[in-house]
Formats: structure tokens, C-alpha cells, sequence
């Protein structure tokens, strides 16, 4: 029941707001039950605390993450917040999206689940290339194949 209430709502609030697309609407109705954020453009110095310091004041953090490159150890530049209610999210994701955290804009959305078909592979090998890259056989990047 509260559901129907939320889209209800949602859809009151869409139709008194002519300026907002319907694309808006759909992604506001689809990610309504959202309580995990993903943050872009991060500092390379942003770490988990100093992410969740950076959200705790819009509710409670369940777990705030940076997500760190496994070749190098550096953030990859993105991470995730996940809040306990959809409503904290929701008014993190108001304030924070395109304000500055440690001198970066951040952009702050809803978070996606991936699916198998957005392009990425989990298995097996990967990244080479006709120049000889990783091929998934372990020689590392860059090197010549001598077949």
C-alpha cells in the first residue's frame, strides 16, 4: 500500500511539474526504492570514511565505499553509499549531486544493478589485443607474442 502511495505521489508531483521528462519520471519511479547511491568524479584522496563522513549528515550510513583499481591500488574515482531508508538517499542524492567534495564536483545518482548484457565480461581472459596485451594468459601488457 505505501507503494501505490509513493508512485501516487510521484506521479502528482511529475504531472504539477510540467517542465519535468517523462525519462526523469520513469528513472524517479523505477529507482524510488533505491537506498544505495553510486558518486562520480571523486578525488583520488576520497577514501571510504571520508565518503561516509561526507553523507552521514542525511541519515544513517550502512556502508560507504570507494572502489579501488586491483592493478594499482588508486581509487578508480567512483564509489557507493548505501543508506538505511530510501528517504535518506533520496535527500542525499538533492544536495550533494554537483557539489564539491575535497575540490572535485561530484555527480551523485541512483545506483543500477549491472546486468550481463551492459558490456562488461566476467569470465574468463581479456584486454589484449593484435599488439600483444594481457590476452588472459597471464604475460602481462604490452609484450609480443612469439608464435
Amino acid at each position: 500500500m505505501a507503494f501505490c502511495n509513493k508512485i501516487g505521489s510521484l506521479l502528482r508531483h511529475g504531472v504539477s511539474q510540467s517542465a519535468q521528462t517523462p525519462a526523469t519520471l520513469f528513472n524517479s519511479i523505477r529507482c524510488m526504492s533505491s537506498s544505495k547511491l553510486f558518486v562520480g568524479g571523486l578525488s583520488y584522496g576520497t577514501d571510504d570514511q571520508s565518503l561516509r563522513d561526507a553523507f552521514s549528515g542525511f541519515g544513517d550510513v550502512v556502508e560507504a565505499r570507494v572502489i579501488i583499481d586491483r592493478n594499482t591500488g588508486r581509487s578508480r574515482g567512483f564509489g557507493f553509499v548505501n543508506f538505511s531508508s530510501d528517504d535518506c538517499a533520496s535527500s542525499a542524492l538533492s544536495a550533494m549531486d554537483g557539489q564539491d567534495l575535497q575540490g572535485r564536483h561530484i555527480r551523485v545518482s541512483y545506483a543500477t544493478e549491472r546486468s550481463e548484457s551492459s558490456g562488461r565480461s566476467f569470465g574468463g581472459g581479456g584486454g589484449g589485443d593484435y599488439r600483444g596485451g594481457d590476452g588472459g594468459f597471464g604475460r602481462g601488457r604490452g609484450g609480443d607474442f612469439d608464435f
